[in-house]
C-alpha cells in the first residue's frame, strides 16, 4: 500500500513536471519532491535539470544547484547542464561542469563532449579542448560523427585548421556538417581556396550541399570576388525551390554587392519577402561603398519608416560610408550622434574611422584629426592611415602641419609595415619634396622592410587571374586580353542586335 501511495506521487510530479512552464512553478514542483522523500529520484532529478537547462525558461544556477548537490545523478543530467551552458553566455561554465563530472566519477559518453567542443569553441580554448580530446580517443568516440563535427568546430574556431583538417580526414563517416564545419574552418582561417577545394570533393562524395553549406559558400564567394561559383549557388537555390530567408537572402545580397554585381544584389533585396537588420544593413553598405550614397540613405530612410527594424552597428558604418561619399559631413555628424544617444549603439572603432574619412574625404583635415584627439579609445593604425591618405589628397604640402604629425604618430604605432614608409614617401614626392621622399625610403631599406607587391584580380570564365605589380608573364597577360577583348565584342553584338 505504502508502495503504491509512494509511486503515485512520484507519477503525480513527473506529470506536473512536465506541465511546468516557469521556475516559479518549477521550485513549487521541486519543494513537494522533497516533502515527498523523493528528491534523490534519479529520473525527476532528472526532468529538474533538463527543465533548468534546456527550456526556455531556464536557470542553469538552478540546475548546477541541483546536481552538485545530488548523489545520484544520471549523465544524461550531467550532459543536459553542459548543453546548456554551451548555448549559454557564460560558455566556459560548461568546462567546469564537465571537470566536476570526471571527478565525481560520473560517466561520459558520446552525448557529452560535442557540447565541452561546442562550449570550448565559443571562449577558443583550444588547450583545454585538446585535453578532452585526449580523453575521447581514449574511450575509442573518435570516430562519433557528431563528435568528430564539433572537434573540427573547436579547431576551426581556434585557427588550428592543420588540426580540423587531420580530424576531418580521419573520420570515417561523414554527415553534410561534417563538411560544412571543415569548409567553415578553412574559410575563417584564410584558406579559401582550400575551402573550394573542399566544396567540389564534398559534391564529388555524392553530398548535396543543404542551405547551411550554400550560405557558407557566398561567403567565400564574396571574399574572393568569384561571381559566376556565386551565381551558380543562386541557381541551384532556385532549382531546389529553396525558401529566400533572411539568412540565404543576406549572403546573396552581400555576395553580389561585393562581387560588383550591385544590380543584382538590388534584385535580390527586393524579392526577399522576409528581412532582418543584416538584410538591410548589407544591401545600404554594398551600395555606399559602390558610390550610389544617395540610394543608401534612401534606403536606410525607409528602412526606419516602413518597417519595424532597427538599425544596427553595420548599418550605421554604411550609412557613414554612404555620407563620407556624397561629402555630407554636416549628415555624417548628425548620424554619429543619433547612433549612441538616439539608438543606443555605442559606436566602435572602425565606426570612428569611417567618421575620420568622412572629414578627411571633404579636405577638413585639422577638424578631422581633432575628431581622433577626441576619440574616447586610443585610436588605431588604420584611423591613422585614413587621416594620412587625406592628406596627401587634400594637403599635398602639408601647409596645415597635419600631414607630419599623422606621418610620426603612424610610424610609431607600426615601425614595421613597409606600406607606411610608401605612403609617406609618395606624399613628399607629390609634394615635390625629393629628399625627404628619399629619406623616407632609406629608412624603409635599412629597416629590411620590402613594399608588398601590388596586386589585381578579374574573374574571366569562371577562374580568378591575379596581377602582381613587376610580373613578367607577358604571353599569359596577353592570352587574357584577348580573351576578354572577344567577351566585350560579343556582349556588344548582342547589345546592339538582342534579336539574334
Amino acid at each position: 500500500m505504502c508502495k503504491s501511495k509512494f509511486l503515485s506521487r512520484k507519477g503525480q510530479c513527473i506529470v506536473l513536471l512536465k506541465l511546468c512552464s516557469s521556475i516559479k512553478q518549477l521550485s513549487q514542483i521541486h519543494a513537494q519532491i522533497v516533502v515527498s522523500g523523493l528528491h534523490q529520484d534519479s529520473f525527476l532529478l532528472s526532468e529538474l535539470v533538463r527543465f533548468c537547462s534546456l527550456s526556455p525558461s531556464k536557470n542553469l544556477s538552478y540546475a548546477r544547484s541541483l546536481l552538485v548537490n545530488s548523489v545520484n545523478s544520471a549523465p544524461s543530467s550531467w550532459n543536459m547542464l553542459i548543453r546548456g551552458y554551451a548555448s549559454s553566455d557564460s560558455p566556459q561554465e560548461a568546462t567546469w561542469i564537465f571537470q566536476e563530472m570526471r571527478r565525481r566519477g560520473v560517466e561520459r559518453n558520446e552525448l557529452t563532449y560535442p557540447f565541452v567542443f561546442k562550449a570550448c569553441a565559443q571562449v577558443s580554448a583550444v588547450q583545454e579542448g585538446m585535453q578532452v580530446h585526449v580523453e575521447v580517443l581514449k574511450h575509442g568516440l573518435e570516430y562519433d560523427v557528431y563528435v568528430g563535427n564539433n572537434l573540427v568546430h573547436l579547431y576551426g574556431c581556434c585557427n588550428e585548421l592543420l588540426r580540423a583538417q587531420r580530424v576531418f580526414n580521419d573520420m570515417p563517416e561523414r554527415s553534410v556538417v561534417s563538411w560544412n564545419a571543415m569548409i567553415t574552418a578553412c574559410v575563417e582561417n584564410g584558406g579559401l581556396e582550400e575551402a573550394l577545394r573542399y566544396f567540389v570533393k564534398m559534391r564529388d562524395c555524392g553530398f548535396h550541399p543543404d542551405e547551411t553549406t550554400m550560405v557558407i559558400v557566398l561567403s567565400l564567394c564574396a571574399e574572393i570576388g568569384k561571381l559566376s561559383l556565386g551565381m551558380w549557388i543562386h541557381s541551384q537555390v532556385i532549382e531546389k525551390g529553396l525558401v529566400l530567408n533572411c539568412q540565404l537572402g543576406t549572403a546573396l545580397v552581400d555576395m553580389y554587392a561585393k562581387c560588383g554585381a550591385i544590380n543584382y544584389a538590388r534584385l535580390v533585396f527586393d524579392r526577399m519577402e522576409e528581412k532582418n537588420v543584416w538584410s538591410w544593413s548589407a544591401m545600404i553598405l554594398g551600395l555606399a561603398q559602390h558610390g550610389f550614397a544617395t540610394e543608401a540613405l534612401d534606403l536606410f530612410s525607409r528602412m526606419m519608416k516602413d518597417s519595424c527594424v532597427r538599425p544596427n552597428y553595420v548599418t550605421f558604418l554604411g550609412v557613414l560610408c554612404a555620407c563620407s561619399h556624397a561629402g555630407l559631413v554636416n549628415d555624417g555628424y548628425r548620424y554619429f550622434h543619433d547612433m549612441e544617444h538616439l539608438h543606443g549603439i555605442k559606436p566602435m572603432m572602425t565606426h570612428y574611422g569611417a567618421m575620420v574619412d568622412v572629414l578627411g574625404r571633404a579636405g577638413r583635415l585639422k577638424e578631422a584629426y581633432a575628431f581622433i584627439k577626441k576619440m574616447p579609445f586610443k585610436p588605431d593604425p588604420i584611423v591613422w592611415r585614413t587621416l594620412l591618405s587625406a592628406c596627401s589628397v587634400h594637403d599635398i604640402d602639408d601647409k596645415y602641419g597635419v600631414g607630419d604629425k599623422v606621418k610620426k604618430k603612424l610610424l610609431e604605432l607600426e615601425p614595421r609595415r613597409s606600406g607606411n614608409f610608401v605612403m609617406v614617401a609618395n606624399m613628399y614626392a607629390g609634394a615635390g619634396m625629393w629628399d625627404k621622399a628619399k629619406n623616407a625610403r632609406r629608412d624603409m631599406k635599412a629597416r629590411g622592410l620590402k613594399k608588398m607587391a601590388g596586386e589585381s584580380s578579374l574573374e574571366s570564365c569562371g577562374t580568378i587571374h591575379k596581377f602582381f605589380s613587376g610580373c613578367d608573364d607577358f604571353d599569359g597577360t596577353c592570352h587574357l586580353l584577348d580573351v576578354l577583348n572577344l567577351h566585350m565584342k560579343i556582349y556588344q553584338f548582342h547589345v546592339m542586335d538582342p534579336g539574334e
